[in-house]
């Protein structure tokens, strides 16, 4: 039902597919496949890929696509991540509603069509999604750094050697097998426990740099050469510098959980910084409105202007491999500079009400001397610290992102802020 309706809400003629490792991904394409079909839509499939190859198979290819997987979740998850041409994003405004209306109406309808399978192309496209990555590095070898990447028995595990094959590294790779059970640990490397193996193989082995990516393998973190995760807001950091001496003067994006220093990065290297809300659909459109060469995520989401304003942790990962190599500094020197600033990491609290929660947060900060923007949930920003409290877009939940200029402070003010938000959590409940 959803493929019929993809094909028809996108008025195309051809739809470009992939899967990642799951098990239900190979009977939940065939069936994509089919609704696509019935209606006389052709398929290209790529077969198993990662998020961001079918991004570029969209822009390549010049059509929407369809990527099944389920990223960062569970094995028993799996999803539909949808684009337009050129891998535009297709959210709740752009199309995505839309689509939900016309699959739940073709099977109230009972209108679907036995699908054609001569309308079904397989193509390779890998060897050229490796050489659109390599494109964004001025480098045709790395110079030997020791690499070691956990793929997580995700999709890194089929792109990640090939990409690095001739480029000069020693590369290891751990849990390479594709396999959809993610048998060693979760592929969710924005939680740091599933990132220690990697931080003790990279001790291990005296590594360079350690890669995390995610099931999908569309986002990364890094590891320096001591062990230590760097956060995506201080990755976004180093990325926006050396995309800003290639494109000096340009416009870079950062959603608003990003830290204070990625901003001051940007400006600081000749750059228009612009605050996006959180969310992919959000930053590409951002990009494509002022032209911005570049955008960064807290959550190790990086989008570029010559991917097709798609995200990419495999160009981020090469263009600070890039920098490791032509700077011949390790990553534990480069980082220094971006650690002006302590991060809560982000804390979830369920709450009775999200609008009310916020309505009344901003009632009472109104009476403090800080800045107040709603651009995402309620940012106030003190100057010292600031807090960003947003809703979640599925759940009862509070998202609480709080960062200070010193660990204590941030703990004290998180503090502050949770208690706030369950004594007013309370007086809801009390008053229902």
């Amino acid at each position: 039902a959803i493929g019929f309706a993809f094909a028809k809400v996108t008025s195309t003629d051809t739809i470009v597919v992939a899967k990642d490792m799951r098990p239900t991904g190979d009977t939940l394409i065939i069936a994509f496949c089919q609704g696509v079909t019935s209606v006389g839509v052709r398929v290209v499939n790529i077969g198993m890929a990662s998020t961001d190859m079918l991004y570029f198979a969209s822009g390549f290819l010049d059509m929407p696509g369809a990527m099944f997987t389920a990223s960062h979740n569970p094995a028993q998850y799996n999803g539909i991540k949808l684009c337009g041409n050129k891998a535009a994003p297709i959210g709740e405004q752009t199309g995505l509603l839309e689509i939900k209306q016309y699959a739940k109406d073709a099977l109230k309808n009972k209108i679907l069509m036995e699908g054609d399978e001569d309308l079904i192309t397989s193509v390779d496209l890998l060897d050229e999604f490796v050489k659109h990555v390599r494109s964004f590095v001025e480098v045709s070898d790395f110079g030997n750094l020791k690499v070691i990447a956990d793929t997580a028995n995700g999709m890194g595990g089929l792109i990640v050697p090939v990409a690095f094959e001739g480029m000069g590294v020693d590369l290891e790779v751990l849990y390479p097998e594709l396999d959809g059970t993610f048998p060693n640990h979760p592929a969710d490397p924005i939680q740091e426990e599933n990132q220690r193996d990697l931080v003790e193989r990279v001790l291990e082995a005296k590594a360079d740099i350690g890669l995390a990516f995610d099931g999908d393998a569309d986002r990364v973190f890094l590891v320096d050469d001591l062990g230590e995760p760097l956060s995506g807001s201080i990755t976004t950091a180093l990325v926006a510098e050396s995309v800003l001496r290639k494109y000096p003067g340009s416009t870079v994006l950062h959603n608003l959980i990003c830290s204070k220093i990625v901003p001051e990065t940007i400006e600081a290297n000749g750059g228009t910084a612009v605050r996006t809300r959180v969310g992919h659909s959000f930053i590409k459109n951002t990009m494509a409105q002022t032209n911005a060469v570049f955008g960064g995520e807290h959550s190790g989401h990086y989008y570029f202007k010559d991917n097709f304003r798609a995200d990419s942790g495999l160009i981020a990962a090469f263009i600070v491999l890039e920098l490791l190599s032509t700077s011949k500094q390790k990553l534990s020197e480069l980082r220094k500079p971006f650690q002006k600033y302590f991060a809560s990491g982000e804390k979830n609290v369920s709450v009775a009400d999200t609008s009310l929660m916020l309505a009344k947060l901003d009632r009472y900060y109104s009476d403090f001397d800080c800045t107040v923007d709603k651009l995402d949930g309620i940012t106030i920003d003190f100057g010292t610290w600031w807090v960003n409290i947003r809703p979640s877009n599925t759940e009862p939940l509070l998202r609480i992102n709080v960062e200070a200029d010193t660990k204590v402070n941030m703990f004290k003010y998180l503090d502050e802020v949770l208690t706030l938000i369950s004594n007013i959590n309370s007086e809801l409940i009390k008053n229902d």
